[in-house]
């Protein structure tokens, strides 16, 4: 098979690591990938979302299967581009239809759909600019901390939570009425403050049959102790260890299974990942959020923890036929470190030249922001490595992620030294 993948960070290098490892990939285009990818795959410079460029490369290059990394692509259609184009018709695309990206890319409409097939989630209401004094009014009725959303796309970092009333109506203000995040909140979910120990339940499904992946738990403030600003993710843990047969079992029954079964009753057609954000409330999950792709830096601790062939579990997603095939998961703990460049989540520099990657033993680099130049490896974005490594538990791994990350260097380099602080 010759497959395509879109995208460009530690999530796609880690997709495209994994699918290599199958006999039936025979070769493998990243568009438009990065520093990492360029090692292991052909990168190709094509945005995910010009869907024409990727139509004519498809085409070109005679491809056979096309994986959707990032939720932009999802969101604006690409699976229904794909279906609805004679010439593409027969190639599948892994991701759920626009309908189904929905889930994502309106956090109104994903709790509309977790309402109506009683799923547990928090108490919510939506606002616009027009009703912004009706937000304020209803955060009075709210105890703090005040959970605030934008609806739309926001690359993780749309939700804030704030203790101070005035404040929380203050940036109410700010997300609607100045347009903090641009259109992505033209519309604010302002929701019940849940209180308890997050985990990201990872589920594949073929649109009837699924199957759930290792959970991961990711860290998303950019300070130690879950201080500062959310940024993307600074680095992650799998299996979560409070993750126990009990919880999962509450997991499956209260949530996964009638998430698919949702799907299935308004006949939205999705074949890909459903990403569940969950909340441990005294031993009671609750979703916060879907996405309808993996997470990243998640995807760098689930991938290398999958003992399946993944070209194979995608043909059975593309098929209909995932209760045809087993799902085999290695039982050592897998840890990611994430490597920033200074000032991220905010204002950071690029171009930074990285040393050391080839000294890492027993830990694996996966590239999220960077980029080839006339042989060396330079920074691109704001989170620039994920350390990835196994261990017999997740202080195992993590030590070994810690020891390697000491071989690595760029200028104005940051990392996260209490991954795992809260378990």
């Amino acid at each position: 098979m010759t497959i395509l993948l879109l995208g460009s960070g530690g999530r796609e290098h880690a997709l495209a690591w994994k699918l290599l490892q199958s006999p039936t990939c025979k070769k493998l285009f990243v568009a438009p990938g990065n520093a990492g990818t360029a090692s292991i795959a052909s990168n190709v410079d094509i945005q995910p979302t010009d869907f024409i460029a990727v139509k004519d490369f498809v085409l070109k290059e005679n491809i056979t299967m096309v994986v959707v990394g990032p939720e932009d692509p999802l969101v604006a259609g690409i699976f229904d581009f794909f279906k609805e184009d004679e010439d593409l018709k027969s190639v599948p695309v892994i991701g759920p239809s626009k309908e189904g990206a929905r889930l994502e890319g309106s956090k109104e409409y994903a709790k509309e759909f977790l309402i109506k097939h009683s799923i547990p989630t928090a108490a919510y209401d939506s606002f616009t600019a027009e009703t912004v004094e009706k937000g304020c009014h209803f955060l009075e009725t709210l105890k703090p901390p005040y959970v605030l959303k934008a609806d739309g796309l926001a690359a993780g970092k749309g939700v804030v939570i704030l203790n101070d009333l005035e404040e929380a109506k203050t940036e109410l203000r700010s997300m609607l009425v100045d347009q903090k995040f641009g259109n992505a909140s033209s519309k604010v979910v302002i929701e019940e403050f849940l209180d308890g120990i997050e985990l990201s339940c990872f589920v594949i499904t073929d649109g009837k049959n699924y199957k759930i992946l290792p959970t991961a738990k990711d860290y998303k403030r950019i300070g130690e102790g879950d201080t500062g600003l959310n940024t993307g993710g600074m680095g992650a843990v799998s299996p979560v260890p409070f993750a126990d047969a009990v919880l999962m079992e509450k997991i499956e029954n209260r949530i996964v299974k009638p998430t698919i079964e949702g799907l299935n009753k308004e006949g939205i057609e999705y074949k890909g990942f459903v990403f569940i954000g969950l909340i441990n409330v005294k031993g009671e999950p609750m979703v916060i959020e879907y996405n309808v792709r993996m997470g990243d830096p998640e995807t760098e601790v689930v991938m290398p923890r999958i003992k399946s062939d993944l070209v194979e579990l995608f043909q059975a997603v593309a098929n209909q036929k995932l209760d045809q095939v087993t799902l085999e998961i290695d039982s050592r703990s897998a840890t990611t470190v994430m490597m920033v460049s200074e000032g991220y989540p905010e204002a950071f520099e690029k171009g930074k030249k990285i040393s050391g990657i080839e000294n890492i033993k027993d830990s694996l680099v996966f590239h999220a922001g960077t980029k080839l130049e006339n042989g060396s490896v330079l920074s691109n974005g704001g989170r620039v490595l994920a350390i990835t490594s196994y261990g017999n538990d997740f202080k195992e791994a993590l030590k070994k992620s810690y020891q390697n990350i000491e071989k690595l260097h760029f200028d104005k380099m940051y990392y996260r030294k209490d991954i795992g602080f809260d378990l």
